[in-house]
């Protein structure tokens, strides 16, 4: 079945209503009819199955009939938090991130940023970040749609760190010494973390851009309370850097089996 977020306006107790690019979807790409059904998701943990009652390209009707629990949320809510890379990087890491269970993104500014940044156009491709972020949850058939901060300044993302039980600097210095994930998690999950007291632990994952951290941005990462990690001995593309420390956190937090 066809998955669509909607939002909880649109979705009470025992209706659910299609409107604009997704009642258009559901009328002339899903070529949807009375009787089908389709799964809706308000965006906050809610999804149902609706039976369709109704259909017209601007506005779809359907009646609630099952509850469903979902199971597709990785445990711990993790947030990546990536320098502004060249291109269109930043979608496929909004993208392919989204499909592997980030909770969150916060695009930001560093010293090595190489694109230039038009404030002017920032609520334009939020826009399309958020599209793409709700297409890829879609498509994932996650409950949730990963939040798409504005971007901030490095000093803005720093002074958020306290938010979070566990921030994890992505340095490449810290590769070349041995220095990995692995071991900064297997402390985190033994409790030796002070910050480590919730059972869905909120992570902050900080990719730098193209050029990589200045030493000085690695040291007033770590003033903050972040812990630096390599990413093993390869050095990694910026877009690649998010979706392979994401992949790796997926692993360790139990969500591929295990303990």
């Amino acid at each position: 079945m066809q998955r669509y977020f909607v939002p909880e306006a649109q979705m009470d107790e025992h209706a659910v209503t299609l409107l604009g690019d997704d009642a258009r979807h559901a009328a002339a790409v899903m070529r949807s009819r009375p009787g089908d059904r389709l799964i809706a998701c308000n965006g906050l943990g809610r999804d149902v199955i609706a039976k369709i009652v109704s259909v017209d390209k601007d506005n779809v009707q359907a009646e609630i009939e099952e509850e469903l629990t979902s199971t597709a949320e990785m445990g711990w809510r993790v947030a990546v938090a990536q320098s502004l890379p060249k291109g269109d990087k930043l979608e496929t890491v909004i993208q392919k991130g989204t499909e592997a269970g980030a909770a969150s993104f916060l695009p930001f500014l560093s010293r090595r940023t190489v694109v230039q940044y038009d404030e002017r156009k920032e609520a334009k491709r939020i826009d399309r970040w958020r599209k793409i972020a709700k297409e890829a949850s879609e498509q994932s058939h996650r409950s949730v749609v990963p939040v798409i901060h504005a971007v901030s300044s490095w000093k803005a993302l720093l002074g958020a760190f306290a938010k979070y039980d566990l921030v994890l600097f992505c340095y490449e210095e810290e590769g070349r010494r041995g220095k990995g994930l692995r071991e900064t998690l297997a402390d985190f999950k033994s409790g030796r973390t002070p910050l480590a007291t919730d059972a869905n632990p909120a992570i902050l994952l900080i990719v730098g851009p193209e050029g990589g951290f200045t030493a000085e941005e690695a040291e007033a990462a770590i003033a903050a309370g972040a812990k630096t990690i390599g990413l093993g001995p390869r050095i990694l593309r910026t877009e690649t850097a998010a979706l392979y420390a994401l992949a790796c956190l997926a692993y360790e937090s139990g969500e591929l089996g295990g303990n």
